[in-house]
């Protein structure tokens, strides 16, 4: 196998076949990209066409239609909204509020907050997810916190697909509050929970919690839910202070007008979510438990995507990931590699949901490939 570095990101499909040597024509399905796989809604591009007049002039710099409508959604006033362009300038603002300061970054997660700390001078402390199960030990968590000034995490986490619950992140939030330690969370996965995990209720955002801990800042990324990740549009949610504080660190306009004018429509489009939940509900337990029967390892997943590896038996076989990736490379499937996430060092695939042929061709492959290698 070539070893040469391998890319940073999913949706990188000409990088990996150079990696792999094979031909950029090379005919792929794409289950890299953590995408909503019936979005974005079908009105959206006749929409944007109509909206292009309004390039010719500068977007509302206070972005007042966007930020009003997030906040009705999240029952929360516009002055606790900020605009991003997209879910990354959100994670690097929040950074920009602790410079030079230490933060805490449980691993295995999205890289860009390492990335984001590093950019602003902050000194990081790793936190791990012990696999297979990758659950947080909320106790260990809370005495590694006491010389730490803010807490990224992921709810649910990438690449993980898993979610600390309510009464737990509770936990944390109110000792951090009592350290004088901030907490970051990334929720650009949260439409994708649903109603329920297991028996116990998990109500999605924890915009609810704002008015409690005013301590607490969110990160939302609406390209994923709504499948515009071309088009950058994210928002941070926090206190007053907070968000005025953060949007010193942003440059004028960073949200450009059609981006911005599409906030309050997407969220209106209340049939698009419930159509969502509905494919999820149903979608997601499906290839949950065709991936297993194929003696898969698979973690249980609260969003779009799961972390799965080579069972047991499989890997006595010699099959690991990379060998794994790259036979269904060679057949036309492109899943996410995880050798850029600390804490799983390429020993884990992360593979996102489609709609449901795509899925279904994805377990055909699969079957192939692990009964017959590359034939």
């Amino acid at each position: 196998m070539i070893t040469h570095a391998w890319p940073s990101h999913g949706g990188q499909a000409k990088a990996l076949l150079a990696h792999f040597g094979l031909p950029a024509d090379h005919r792929l399905e794409d289950f890299s990209a953590n995408l909503n796989p019936l979005g974005p809604p079908a009105w959206v591009r006749d929409w944007l066409t109509k909206q292009l007049a309004g390039l010719e002039h500068y977007p509302a710099p206070d972005y007042h239609a966007a930020c009003h409508a997030i906040a009705a959604q999240h029952q929360l006033q516009p002055e606790q909204v900020l605009l991003t362009n997209g879910g990354a300038e959100a994670i690097y603002l929040a950074a920009a509020l602790h410079a030079g300061q230490r933060a805490a970054i449980i691993n295995p997660s999205f890289g860009e907050y390492a990335r984001a700390c590093h950019a602003h001078r902050l000194s990081i402390s790793e936190i791990a997810l012990p696999a297979p199960h990758f659950s947080l030990d909320v106790d260990a968590l809370l005495a590694s916190l006491n010389d730490v000034d803010v807490l990224f995490l992921c709810r649910p986490n990438n690449p993980t697909a898993t979610l600390i619950g309510l009464s737990a992140m509770q936990t944390i939030l109110a000792h951090t509050a009592a350290i004088g330690c901030c907490v970051v969370v990334d929720e650009a996965f949260v439409d994708m929970v649903g109603e329920t995990v297991g028996e116990t209720p998990q109500q999605g955002s924890l915009a609810p919690l704002l008015a409690r801990y005013p301590h607490l800042m969110l990160l939302h990324s609406m390209t994923k839910f709504y499948t515009l990740p071309g088009l950058r549009l994210g928002y941070l949610l926090a206190d007053a202070a907070t968000v005025q504080a953060a949007q010193v660190h942003q440059p004028p306009w960073s949200v450009n007008h059609l981006a911005a004018e599409l906030v309050a429509p997407l969220l209106a489009d209340d049939a698009f979510t419930r159509r969502t939940q509905r494919w999820l509900a149903t979608e997601r337990p499906r290839i949950a438990h065709a991936l297993t029967q194929l003696g898969l390892e698979v973690v249980p997943s609260q969003a779009c995507f799961f972390l799965l590896r080579p069972g047991g038996e499989q890997r006595g076989q010699g099959i690991t990931s990379d060998i794994l990736f790259e036979r269904l490379l060679r057949r036309g499937v492109l899943v996410r590699h995880t050798h850029n996430f600390i804490g799983l060092d390429g020993e884990w695939l992360r593979v996102a949901l489609r709609d449901a042929p795509a899925n279904q061709r994805l377990i055909s492959v699969l079957k192939n490939v692990l009964e017959n290698g590359t034939a």
